[in-house]
């Protein structure tokens, strides 16, 4: 999976593409190993967006990369190129993963490849995604979609969470921490999160809320509460509910759920404690929490997590 291929063509958005690149182009400072080669690759100088771009190889480089990363379309009413299309198509039959960022989704839809998969793109464009393509099975409502050698984001942002999500696979939650920290972004967003379609502008009188992330995420070892969550936040439980719905899809308890979770899975990738220990580090309390609320989330148990990262990365615990 180290080499990254980023297929461009004349349409594409300069957007995606350089949260791809921002996200995959280099390791951040720390970290070390090996990294990702991240190369671009496109028929012919094309450009995007407002600018013009010279890509390194042609889009035959597709077939020999690990991962193919097709950004944005432009026009989602026109056909994309048939080079394109077909580029996309031979990498994944020679064993790429596969993921598009936005409206990508449709170079990878016309490529047959979301054909019985589940799916998203942009909010704005997965009534046409679905009504193009009536084989895919389109999800309006979450930020990405994760199958195995085929993903898809929605908009922007998105494709940030879906570039910080491949890291994650890749070389584990520490890593794509510390990806997420140069890029001054939150270090993870659930693919299920809904996109927020209607939901407005942050006023400044959430402000308060952004900082209660920060506070909560640096007591998992303490049995927080919906009650102390609201008293930090200088709010009412049903305030904070109201907020947390409008900034996460998400209620406060799913929230916290979920970042006890990922930091259980940060403690089993980098160190050698104890479930027992891990179970107390994150708030769970017992070995036996840990384990039920961690299979149900990751799908399997926490011991059998640290197996399979250990001997996909040969890493050792610190």
């Amino acid at each position: 999976m180290d080499t990254v291929a980023l297929a461009v063509t004349e349409g594409m958005l300069h957007f995606e593409l350089s949260v791809a690149y921002e996200a995959l182009g280099s390791a951040p400072d720390g970290v070390t190993g090996p990294w990702y080669d991240v190369a671009v690759c496109g028929s012919r100088p094309v450009r995007v967006g407002r600018f013009r771009l010279e890509p390194d190889h042609g889009l035959d480089r597709l077939r020999h990369a690990g991962t193919v990363i097709v950004p944005a379309w432009a026009d989602v009413d026109a056909e994309p190129p048939a080079d394109l299309v077909d580029a996309v198509r031979a990498a994944h039959a020679a064993g790429a993963r596969v993921a598009s960022l936005c409206t990508g989704a449709f170079v990878l839809a016309a490529a047959g490849l979301l054909d019985g998969r589940r799916a998203t793109t942009h909010w704005a464009h997965t009534g046409a995604l679905a009504a193009r393509y009536p084989g895919v099975e389109v999800d309006p409502d979450v930020l990405y979609v994760d199958n195995g050698s085929v993903l898809t984001s929605a908009g922007k942002a998105a494709a940030l969470d879906l570039c910080l999500h491949l890291v994650r696979l890749d070389r584990g939650s520490a890593v794509a921490n510390a990806v997420a920290r140069r890029l001054v972004v939150p270090p993870h967003r659930d693919g299920g999160q809904a996109q927020f379609v209607a939901a407005p502008v942050p006023a400044t009188d959430d402000r308060p809320l952004a900082a209660l992330f920060g506070w909560a995420v640096e007591r998992l070892d303490q049995p927080l509460t919906v009650e102390d969550l609201a008293r930090q936040a200088r709010m009412s439980s049903r305030n904070l509910a109201r907020h947390f719905r409008t900034a996460t899809g998400s209620t406060p308890l799913k929230w916290l759920l979920t970042q006890r979770i990922r930091r259980a899975q940060e403690l089993l990738e980098t160190t050698d404690r104890s479930i027992d220990a891990i179970a107390e580090a994150t708030g769970m309390g017992t070995a036996a929490t840990l384990r039920r609320h961690f299979h149900r989330t990751v799908g399997v148990p926490p011991a059998a997590y640290r197996r399979t990262f250990r001997a996909r990365h040969g890493q050792r615990g610190a």
